[in-house]
């Protein structure tokens, strides 16, 4: 899912494209996307784009009249840029969606079968504040602020840190990647942070929120960043399931659950304990290994 470093550098991407450009036309390739009745799409045409600004995980396209396009992504969710007035076709079963400006048109894609991505369109500030979960913006925010936040609700780190209605635009994967910059384990509660581990968690999120929109704006350069994946090389943990950490090169650990996996290094997050994954415990029951140290005992055993 496209998170808060992503969903930047798409808005600024936009914000050059289409600022002061005029609204020309709404094509839906699917029925599902559109998760409003009013305003109607016609009510947009003709209508100047103010400006871009980002809600949570979702891109918030303001026109004129306190009109709002608002894009969620969700997690297969592209978004493709074609600038001119040459309107693409919509591609196959992938398009959902294509929005026509003077300056060009952005076309929206989803991969897989299942339909997730949404789009709103709102008339009024007040219906726009609706769909802000209310989590706060962590570059925005001091420690004090970050402190009170994470104190709200006694969790899993993993789970206050993607959890919208706690901390803004962060997910999967950059909450894995924050994770292991705060040398924290992913199931420690919330409530058992000390002050120093709560200050290197604030610290580690900025960094890693600051650090990778910086890189994904090298990236695209000037142009539409085309390549956004929750996948990149250059992460230390998330997507690496038994690659080395960058840090120690121990390898990887994962938890999965549902869709979702919380990837992990012992040694830098855990002491060398190695975290319970539900399917594999189920499987294994008392011989699923507690460290690293019964995990290489394991492997070598297999290899007799």
């Amino acid at each position: 899912m496209p998170e808060l470093p992503d969903v930047t550098v798409y808005i600024e991407a936009l914000e050059k494209r289409i600022r002061a450009a005029r609204f020309e036309g709404l094509e839906l390739g699917s029925p599902f996307l559109l998760r409003s009745i009013d305003p109607r799409p016609e009510t947009l045409v003709g209508k100047v784009v103010r400006g871009t600004k980002r809600i949570g995980k979702r891109i918030v396209i303001e026109l004129d009249e306190d009109l709002f396009l608002v894009i969620h992504l969700m997690i297969a969710g592209r978004l493709h840029w074609k600038p001119g007035t040459s309107r693409p076709k919509l591609p196959g079963k992938r398009g959902l969606a294509r929005f026509d400006f003077s300056s060009g048109s952005l076309t929206l894609t989803e991969a897989g079968s299942k339909r997730r991505a949404s789009l709103n369109l709102v008339r009024g500030e007040s219906d726009l504040a609706r769909l802000d979960r209310g989590g706060l913006e962590v570059l925005e925010s001091d420690l004090e602020g970050f402190r009170r936040a994470l104190a709200r609700e006694n969790h899993t780190l993993k789970r206050s840190l993607t959890d919208p209605r706690l901390f803004s635009g962060i997910g999967n994967a950059y909450s894995d990647e924050i994770l292991h910059h705060a040398r924290l384990s992913p199931v420690t509660w919330t409530s058992r942070l000390s002050d120093e581990e709560t200050e290197r968690l604030y610290r580690a999120t900025r960094e890693t929120l600051i650090e990778w929109t910086e890189e994904l704006r090298r990236e695209a350069g000037d142009d539409f960043p085309e390549k956004v994946t929750a996948f990149r090389p250059k992460m230390a943990v998330h997507g690496r399931y038994k690659q080395p950490c960058p840090v120690c090169a121990t390898p990887v650990q994962r938890i999965a659950y549902a869709e979702n996996e919380t990837n992990y290094c012992p040694r830098c997050q855990t002491g060398g304990k190695l975290l319970a994954d539900r399917a594999l415990s189920r499987l294994l029951r008392e011989d699923w290994p507690k460290s690293l140290e019964e995990l290489e005992d394991l492997k070598a055993q297999r290899r007799v």
